[in-house]
C-alpha cells in the first residue's frame, strides 16, 4: 500500500513540474478589459511578466506608462521603484507590475511666488512651503526642481476642486517667480505681468508634466481656483488662453457657446440679479465646474472671491467679483464644455 501511495505521489510531482516547465515568459503588454476567471494567488498557472525594468547607479526605474485616460486607473509606475529590503529575502519583480494601480499625480497646479528669485529660492526650500519646481524670471533656460514628483510638497495647503479635498496629496506644484499685485489708490488689485521668457518655460514644462500623467484640462488650475477665498495665484496676467490655444493646456469656453448663452444671461442679470433663486443657481453652477462653494441665495464674500477666482482664469478683462452677463455666460459655456463625470 505504502509502494503504491509512493508511486503515484511521485507521478503527481513529476507532472507538476513538467507543467511548470511549460509555462512561456512573456514580455508585458497593455491588456484590454476582457471577462475570465481569476485564478488563485497560489496556482501554479500564474504567467511570468517579464517588466521592463532599468537599473542606474542601482537604482531600478520603469519608465512605460500604460495609462488610459477615459478611466485614469490602469497606470503602471513611471519613473523609480522603491522597493522594500526585508532581512533574510529577496523582493522580485517577476510579476511587476500589476495593472491595477495609478499615478498619485491627477492635478497640475500653477502659483506664483510674491518674492523676487533669490527669495523665492530661500523660501522654498527652507521654510515649511514648496513646490516642485520653480520657474525663475532670470531669462535663461533652467527651470528649477525642489521635490520629487513622487513625493508630496506643500504647495496647495487647504484646498479643493469637485470631489476631491486637500490637493497637495494627488498634484504636481509648480511655482513662479512673480511680485503678485499691490492694491492702487481705489483700492483695486494691480497685478504684475510675467514675461515672455516665464511663459514659454511653463507650457513647456506643463506640457511635458499633463502628456506623462494625463492629466485632464479639467485638472490644471491656479492656486485661486482650488482656494478661492485665500488666493488670487497666479492672478489675472497670467495667460491661460495662450496655453489653452497654443499648447493644448488646461481649459477655455468656445466663444460660439459663449455667445449663445449672452442673450438669457443678460435677461437674468437685468431682471434676476437679487433674487435669491437666481443667486442660488449661479452658484451651482460655480459649484458644478469645480469650485468649492456652498450655495446659499446670498452674493456673500465667499461668492464674491469665487467669482472673481473664475474671472482670474477665463475672464482677465473685469475681475472685481460681480456677475455680469459675460461672466455668467462663460461659465454656463464651460459647464457645457466640461461637464463633471
Amino acid at each position: 500500500m505504502r509502494k503504491t501511495l509512493y508511486i503515484i505521489g511521485l507521478s503527481i510531482f513529476v507532472f507538476s513540474c513538467t507543467s511548470q516547465k511549460n509555462v512561456k515568459k512573456s514580455t508585458y503588454k497593455p491588456r484590454s478589459p476582457v471577462s475570465q476567471t481569476k485564478t488563485g494567488v497560489g496556482s501554479q498557472n500564474l504567467v511570468k511578466n517579464k517588466a521592463d525594468v532599468e537599473t542606474e547607479h542601482g537604482v531600478e526605474f520603469f519608465r512605460t506608462n500604460i495609462a488610459d485616460i477615459t478611466k485614469n486607473d490602469n497606470t503602471a509606475s513611471y519613473g523609480s521603484i522603491v522597493s522594500a529590503k526585508p532581512a533574510g529575502y529577496k523582493v522580485v519583480k517577476t510579476h511587476f507590475p500589476a495593472i491595477a494601480q495609478n499615478f498619485r499625480q491627477k492635478y497640475l497646479i500653477l502659483h506664483y511666488t510674491v518674492l523676487p528669485d533669490d527669495k523665492s529660492i530661500e523660501v522654498l526650500t527652507q521654510q515649511s512651503v514648496s513646490a516642485h519646481y520653480l520657474v525663475n524670471n532670470l531669462g535663461d533656460n533652467e527651470i528649477y526642481q525642489l521635490v520629487d514628483e513622487n513625493k508630496r510638497s506643500y504647495h496647495a495647503g487647504i484646498s479643493a476642486w469637485r470631489t476631491d479635498k486637500n490637493l497637495n496629496d494627488t498634484s504636481i506644484g509648480i511655482e513662479i517667480v512673480n511680485l503678485g499685485y499691490k492694491a492702487d489708490a481705489a483700492g483695486l488689485k494691480v497685478f504684475e505681468p510675467f514675461s515672455d521668457e516665464q511663459v514659454k518655460k511653463v507650457a513647456a514644462l506643463a506640457k511635458d508634466i499633463v502628456i506623462r500623467y494625463n492629466i485632464p484640462a479639467t485638472n490644471v488650475l491656479a492656486h485661486s481656483d482650488i482656494a478661492p477665498t485665500r488666493k488670487q495665484d497666479p492672478g489675472p496676467l497670467f495667460p491661460w488662453k495662450k496655453l489653452y490655444d497654443e499648447y493644448q493646456i488646461g481649459m477655455w469656453y468656445d466663444e460660439m457657446a459663449k455667445q449663445n448663452f449672452m442673450s438669457l444671461a443678460e435677461a437674468d442679470i437685468a431682471t434676476r440679479y437679487n433674487e435669491p433663486s437666481f443667486i442660488f443657481v449661479v452658484q451651482t453652477a460655480l459649484q458644478k465646474f469645480g469650485y468649492d462653494i456652498l450655495p446659499n441665495g446670498k452674493w456673500d464674500d465667499a461668492t464674491k472671491k469665487t467669482v472673481e477666482a473664475l474671472q482670474y482664469h477665463f475672464r482677465p478683462q473685469i475681475y472685481n467679483g460681480i456677475v455680469d452677463a459675460e461672466t455668467w455666460a462663460i461659465l454656463q459655456a464651460l459647464n457645457q464644455k466640461y461637464p463633471t463625470k
